[in-house]
């Protein structure tokens, strides 16, 4: 083929004639090439209560993988012919850094520019030059440094059967790096990964493959709490069967391979008495894996650490979603730098984490304080001792009737906007006020009560009826219970899949207390109507978003570690001491709430308090700088999804807007652009539609043409743009009753005749 034909060619043509062609000449066959391969899901972009879309997901034109259908090795990125050999490059080199791949390439069809992070080197090779899938293998077991026996361990495969599915590209990248690790004799492991991405399913690929391979035989899962084990037993862990037990009773059985044990039932309760797990030799381990890492295990002191160090030859990985570093508490020196971090932000941007939205509620009291009068009396007849009680003593030192009542009733007004069975957690400053909520809460909404009292409930380590019913609340199938009170106990490790509201009236001072609780909503649940979340906060705890630790990089150790990661609570002043008494309760009169404000994400995963409509005009106005711009540009565009496309990549959000301004509820989406960023007057869909009704356009039509198009104008109207454009209009029943399609296209002069006049069309909607 002559080199002015091969320029004509579209991408596709190149690829198909030419990059694949040459891809399955070095030996790429298809079980060692995926094409458009997608690896992320596209962030959700939150356009009002009920709307979301998504971004485009992010596509590999090739991932080569190494084995059969396992061990990703290489991107490559196509152009077409108009472009340079090496018009990819950029694009691969940055595929290849997300999916933590050590060679990138890009092709024009002329040859390929290859890209080696090993060495840094970049190279230009002809078609039939392009290595194959053992030459790039030879050169990164060369670069890893594996000797026979770890290279055994590195490709030992993932789990899998009919009920499994394949890890997300960060989890392949935690599993990997750290069973490579392991291979190399690395003792101490941290990986870091946001609440919501998988860190359970993460840890049972890794110790699937390490024991698999034979590297390891004993195998210790350590937890702190019941719920946290018994999820992991029953769903990620499920293929472990008759392999895996429970420790229980402090009942130490050595015939098993995987133990899944709480701290508490490995220490014993009487110090006269030895700890059970001293029944095993302190080699008994060969690997231990510590969910949620951050708690009590990082302390020096505790007898969770004594634990670690008895068992200190075995290779120990640290999980978490928050590494600290905190004196006397400090995971980081323990376990070492994370070998793999995955933030919330990156999990958002990802789209395989919800995006959530801010109501901030200050309430007068809280901005005040309360100051009692001398000598005056709480409700229950003690005698107040003078002092300045802030905020941060409310529900603590002294509670307020009349507060609690306020935040009640919020949370019952916002349920009734965003969905009273919306799944909610209210996170209260003890369990006394948890209780006082819930009754509040169950007070305010007894209608619903009275179809189910279990739609209220609190759940605290004391409430044993509450307890009980934490696994309906999780069940995304079960909408009882619907709103659960507590103090501390959901805040970590609760996987509630459906949890759309967070409600925060307690002080948090602890970076990892509020990256966890803010975890507990960040589930996606696309068939449950789950696409974001809401958080309503009372104590402005969530000002911890704007602190560059809360999705940063993590802090250096305080001591003898390798890592740099975690997250310093900032420390309140401390209050001089007072005498130990009973918490003071009120009744509190003029409380209101004095202000709120409303903050989400905008376009670079920073929470903003600016308004939906001076976030979407900045964002327009980026796109198109003048009116003229867009007017040019919906103008030529042959599809106006095109354009509705780009501004949904743009963060431009439409249906926020309408949501917000129930005047533009019924406006075109041109109307709505032309309205927010360029202050033109809108009209309504069916004001266009009349203006093209009284106009001249159908009598150049015959009778059934000119129904045909009556009907579509009367579809724009009721739905607008869209769904005018796409062909399969003409399947619904109203344009059925005219005929097929085909029938329906004749009545034109064929299909050409149909796209001009629907064309025609909307040039006579948008004329001027």
């Amino acid at each position: 083929m002559v080199m002015e034909n091969k320029k004509s060619l579209s991408e596709e043509d190149i690829k198909l004639q030419y990059i694949t062609p040459a891809l399955n000449n070095a030996g790429w066959d298809n079980q060692h090439m995926r094409m458009e391969y997608a690896f992320t899901d596209g962030r959700i972009i939150f356009q009002g209560q009920s709307s979301h879309a998504r971004k485009a997901k992010k596509y590999a034109d090739y991932l080569l993988q190494a084995e059969p259908n396992k061990f990703p090795i290489a991107i490559v990125e196509a152009k077409d012919n108009n472009h340079t050999i090496s018009g990819g490059l950029g694009q691969a080199k940055t595929y290849a850094e997300i999916l933590d791949l050590k060679f990138a390439y890009s092709s024009n069809g002329d040859g390929f520019t290859e890209y080696d992070f090993i060495t840094g080197q970049e190279r230009n090779l002809d078609l039939d030059e392009f290595p194959t899938p053992e030459q790039l293998k030879e050169r990164l077991h060369k670069a890893q440094g594996l000797t026979p026996e770890t290279q055994k361990i590195v490709e030992t495969p993932y789990y899998f059967d009919a009920y499994s599915h394949e890890p997300r590209y960060y989890q392949r990248i935690a599993i990997d790096r750290t069973v490579e690790a392991v291979a190399k004799g690395q003792k101490r492991i941290l990986l870091v990964m946001a609440t919501g991405t998988g860190k359970t399913f993460t840890s049972f690929q890794i110790i699937h493959r390490l024991t698999k391979s034979g590297a390891m035989k004993k195998v210790l899962y350590l937890a702190d709490r019941n719920v946290l084990i018994d999820q992991t037993m029953t769903q990620d862990f499920r293929p472990f069967k008759s392999k895996m037990t429970k420790i229980q009773n402090r009942n130490m059985d050595s015939s098993y391979e995987i133990y899944m044990a709480l701290y508490q039932q490995l220490v014993s309760p009487d110090e006269d008495k030895p700890n059970p797990y001293t029944e095993f030799q302190p080699s008994f381990f060969d690997l231990i894996v510590v969910d949620e890492c951050h708690r009590g295990s990082a302390k020096d002191d505790s007898q969770w650490k004594e634990i670690l160090k008895y068992f200190s030859s075995a290779t120990q990985i640290g999980m978490t979603a928050t590494p600290k570093a905190v004196d006397g508490a400090n995971n980081l020196d323990y376990f070492g730098e994370p070998i793999y971090s995955y933030s919330l932000k990156q999990g958002i941007e990802d789209g395989f984490l919800a995006p959530y939205r801010v109501t901030n509620s200050f309430l007068s009291v809280d901005l005040t304080g309360y100051i009692p009068e001398e000598g005056e009396e709480d409700l229950n007849g003690k005698i107040i001792e003078p002092d300045y009680f802030s905020r941060k003593d409310f529900g603590r030192e002294l509670a307020i009737r009349k507060r609690r009542e306020i935040v009640a009733w919020r949370i019952t007004k916002m349920l009734m906007q965003i969905g009273r069975m919306t799944k909610t957690i209210v996170f209260c400053p003890d369990i006394d006020e948890a209780e006082a909520m819930r009754q509040l809460l169950t007070n305010f909404n007894s209608d619903l009560c009275q179809k189910d009292h279990r739609y209220v409930m609190k759940i605290t380590g004391d409430d044993y009826e509450g307890k009980r019913q934490l696994d309906n609340f999780i069940d995304v199938d079960q909408p009882y219970p619907t709103i659960v009170t507590t103090s501390e106990m959901l805040s970590t490790g609760v996987d509630c899949k459906t949890c759309g509201l967070i409600v925060i009236d307690k002080e948090i001072q602890s970076m990892t207390e509020f990256k966890q609780i803010v975890g507990r909503g960040t589930r996606i649940r696309e068939d449950k109507g789950k696409w974001h979340f809401e958080i309503l906060d009372f104590r402005n705890v969530t000002e911890l978003f704007h602190d560059p630790e809360f999705d940063g990089d993590p802090e250096p150790p305080t001591g003898g570690g390798t890592g740099g990661g975690g997250s310093t609570p900032k420390k309140p002043k401390p209050k001089p001491p007072t005498e130990p008494h009973e918490k003071y309760l009120v009744d509190g009169v003029d409380i209101q709430i004095d202000k709120e404000y409303v903050s989400f994400l905008d376009a670079n995963g920073k929470l903003t308090k600016e308004s939906y409509t001076d976030f979407t005009k900045k964002r327009i106005l980026g796109k198109y700088p003048t009116l003229n711009d867009f007017l040019q540009k919906w103008t030529e565009s042959e599809r106006k999804e095109v354009i509705v496309k780009e501004l949904k990549e743009y963060d431009v959000l439409i249906d926020a807007i309408r949501e917000q301004n129930p005047s533009l509820a019924d406006a075109d989406i041109f109307d709505i652009v032309c309205h927010v960023a360029f202050d033109q007057k809108p009209m309504t869909r069916k004001e266009r539609a009349n203006k093209v009704r009284k106009s001249d356009y159908f009598s150049q039509y015959g009778e059934q043409a000119r129904k045909v198009l009556e009907v579509l104008l009367d579809k724009y109207a009721d739905t607008g743009i869209l769904e005018l454009e796409n062909v399969a209009i003409l399947l619904t029943p109203q344009l059925a009753q005219f005929g097929k399609p085909q029938k329906i296209m004749k009545y034109f002069g064929g299909m050409d005749g149909y796209m001009s006049a629907v064309k025609n069309m909307e040039t006579r909607i948008y004329a001027a």
